[in-house]
């Protein structure tokens, strides 16, 4: 059976190699009394299970499991949300019993490793960021985002200013910024970029009045950019009492090199499963811990970790805290990870992550961008924001070029975002790959560009070589298939 995504349902795939009598487990007799079976309303005869041995079952979910595009198969370019490589150190030590097996809810008394662990990575990553305390309730970016503003809006509202109901955010932001603005209860305002991709000054000043609550800005920006003008901006939004947040999803750009609390920031979220290498995708599981200056520390969320005079680790609530987000104390498997990564790097490796990371983007833009156009033709940070518009001129489109990289064994890149720049291509090579793999990546979009002008159709009904091809992408999200359906007669 095919569902409206082109994939054979796999009850109907397994089916197909059924043979009567054939078994691949021996149920043991009970050992218990037996159940009462249901009303026989609710009983089946017609139950087509597949008859198969245990082999073939194993050597068809392998083959399955094999078709799935992973970071740990294959170079996944996505711009933003930061694919690299998870070091298998970090699993080890989040499996370790001690950490994999102990309950939220356990007496402190018997957590404190734990609970040492998490005071520890507070404070790392407060002295990465430049910050004074963190919060690691938070559960993924977004989510840390929502904390910040809360707090933001706690601080101003503490002071009696209830005047300030604006949050200005540029037009280059993550869509979550504006979301999560909204949801905190403030009206959004756009910040357009200038010429160079930098924020607009004068538009920001225009904005900088006493019912402006703060800045929501991603350093550097999903431009790939480092907005040289970061000073005066934080400069002007604290000159009229504002807060400034930092979006700090691409802080692997700045490990070492930059502080955001030192650059006149308030509070910042990180996103772990990007600078952080903890795992990523599918949904979680995420972690997006929030570190701010010490005018913001009392309304972190809870819970934190503190310390004691006699050195015993304790659950702790900042005295104004927006409360909680979370059930417990964060993702402690992700934060575990993350807490492994930070100590096996140490200074030295952090700051070689910004270094490569910066290196292997700025490879990548003067390696193509001959042929795709570069909006922003400059010094780019971890990732490089090329437009497809020079290959649409010949009727390829951006997502045509994406989708012909699969025939290449590459995933493709982030689309059409951000959404100030036209068929939009953002690459982020990452820190963690060679330079065989950006040259064979380079070379797959070099050959595309030429497919445009010689074979458009090629790439026009790419992809050809996966296992899935041309689905039906507006069907998929509107109307998806969650569970097993029986096949039309």
């Amino acid at each position: 059976m095919l569902n409206k995504g082109g994939n054979r349902d796999t009850t109907q795939m397994l089916m197909a190699r059924s043979v009567p009598g054939r078994m691949g487990v021996v149920t043991p007799d009970l050992d218990v009394p037996a159940a009462p079976l249901p009303a026989a309303a609710y009983l089946r005869d017609d139950l087509p299970l597949p008859e198969v041995s245990e082999p073939e079952v194993v050597q068809y979910f392998t083959a399955l499991s094999q078709l799935n595009f992973s970071i740990d198969t294959h170079f996944y370019p996505l711009g933003s949300c930061t694919m690299k490589y998870n070091p298998k150190i970090n699993d080890e030590v989040a499996f370790l019993p001690g950490f994999a097996g102990i309950h939220p809810q356990q007496p402190v008394e018997l957590s404190q490793g734990a609970l040492e662990l998490l005071y520890r990575l507070q404070g790392f990553l407060s002295e990465i960021t430049g910050m004074d305390a963190t919060s690691l309730a938070t559960l993924a970016g977004a989510h840390g985002e929502l904390a910040g503003v809360l707090m933001m809006r706690a601080y101003h509202l503490s002071r009696g200013d209830t005047r300030r109901t604006k949050m200005a955010i540029p037009d280059s932001a993550h869509g979550t910024n504006p979301a999560s603005a909204a949801m905190a209860g403030f009206d959004v305002v756009t910040v357009p970029s200038d010429s160079d991709g930098n924020t607009d000054l004068d538009a920001l000043r225009a904005l900088a009045d006493d019912d402006l609550a703060g800045l929501m800005i991603t350093l550097p920006s999903t431009l790939g950019l480092f907005d040289t003008k970061i000073l005066e901006v934080c400069q002007v939004v604290h000159d009229c009492g504002g807060l400034v947040y930092g979006d700090g999803a691409n802080m692997n750009a700045l490990l070492g090199r930059a502080k955001l609390g030192h650059l006149g920031f308030d509070v910042c979220h990180l996103n772990l499963h990007k600078t952080f290498s903890t795992p990523h995708g599918g949904g979680g599981p995420g972690a997006g811990p929030v570190c701010c200056g010490a005018s913001l520390a009392p309304y972190l969320a809870a819970p934190i970790v503190a310390q004691t005079a006699a050195g015993d680790y304790v659950i702790a609530q900042p005295p104004d805290s927006i409360g909680k987000t979370s059930g417990f104390h964060g993702n402690f498997g992700v934060l575990v990870r993350a807490y492994t990564y930070i100590r096996t790097l140490g200074a030295a490796g952090l700051t070689s992550i910004s270094g490569n990371a910066v290196l292997n983007a700025n490879y990548l833009m003067h390696a193509l961008k001959d042929i795709y156009a570069l909006p922003y033709d400059r010094t780019c940070m971890h990732e490089v924001v090329f437009s497809a518009d020079r290959q649409h001129e010949r009727g390829v489109s951006g997502l045509q070029v994406a989708k012909r990289l699969l025939d290449y064994g590459f995933h493709a890149p982030t689309m059409y975002f951000p959404l100030i720049v036209h068929e939009a291509l953002m690459i982020e090579p990452t820190e963690s790959e060679t330079k065989d793999t950006l040259d064979a990546f380079i070379d797959a979009l070099r050959a595309i560009d030429h497919e445009a002008t010689t074979d458009p159709t090629l790439v026009q009904q790419a992809p050809h070589t996966t296992p899935v091809s041309r689905l039906d992408e507006a069907t998929a999200a509107r109307r998806p298939i969650l569970r097993w359906q029986p096949a039309a007669d």
